[in-house]
């Protein structure tokens, strides 16, 4: 039995709420906190240059996102653009991408989801090429379960109202999906919950191109394994996003400012 079966709701949450004798991080605004999420993607191979867009909604209903000019790699927590419901720019002089009406479209017909992400992601990318889903191997690539849609109907890139409508719909309720021949998508209710999924989701396809790199012949894990390991809290793993992004300050402590 690995360290991690039987791992549920109760045991996450039984010790989630008790960080330690320090804090884990120190006080951030919500801006600092989507600046360190492209940091910590970026780390983790959802860095095609200046591609991809992270969204954020506010209690407000305003909507935080990474400026189109500057790769994730180089953002700080004042660059971060905050926009209205509409898209429309309101503290800012940078530019967001045109391809934005994807990211408003999910946030205006899903209530439930705060965070959105698109990029072209190494790993998943691949998949997404192959237009192949890929199986899970291993208790890293079970943590957000099986189910992974594949969008198949490329139509060119998300700047079309239609198109990136169509996506919208074809993503329904999932939590991910691959969007064929383009790149990655994941959402989520906040930044911890969509972190985990971009990380476990990159994990999980770096793992399956391996094993077909390896030959192939190893035997997936079966829907009742991933069940038994996956991450059943709305929170994700505890602990998980503030190490990552400790990791990412300790690199650039001029992230937040």
């Amino acid at each position: 039995m690995n360290k991690y079966e039987g791992l549920n709701k109760s045991m996450v949450q039984q010790f989630a709420p008790r960080p330690g004798r320090k804090p884990l991080l120190p006080s951030l605004s919500k801006k600092a906190q989507v600046a360190l999420m492209c940091r910590m993607l970026t780390r983790e191979g959802w860095n095609e240059h200046i591609a991809g867009h992270i969204t954020c909604r506010l209690d407000d209903g305003n909507i935080l996102t990474n400026p189109w000019e500057l790769a994730w790699e180089e953002l700080t927590a004042s660059d971060i653009v905050t926009l209205n419901p509409e898209g429309e720019i309101i503290d800012s002089d940078w530019n967001v991408t045109p391809a934005i009406g994807l990211h408003l479209q999910l946030h205006a017909r899903r209530p439930d989801l705060h965070v959105a992400i698109h990029n072209h992601a190494h790993w998943s990318g691949i998949w997404a090429n192959l237009q192949r889903v890929p199986p899970v191997y291993d208790q890293a690539g079970a943590y957000c379960g099986v189910d992974l849609p594949l969008y198949n109907e490329y139509e060119g890139t998300f700047e079309n109202e239609a198109t990136s409508l169509s996506a919208v719909e074809a993503l329904g309720d999932a939590k991910w999906a691959l969007l064929a021949n383009h790149g990655s998508l994941v959402v989520g209710k906040d930044l911890r919950q969509a972190h985990l999924r971009a990380i476990t989701l990159e994990w999980r396809s770096k793992r399956a191109y391996e094993v077909e790199l390896a030959g192939g012949g190893a035997k997936p894990l079966s829907d009742e394994e991933v069940a038994k390991v996956s991450i059943a809290d709305d929170n994700g793993f505890p602990f998980c996003w503030e190490a990552m992004a400790r990791r990412e300050l300790r690199l650039d402590p001029g992230i937040v400012d």
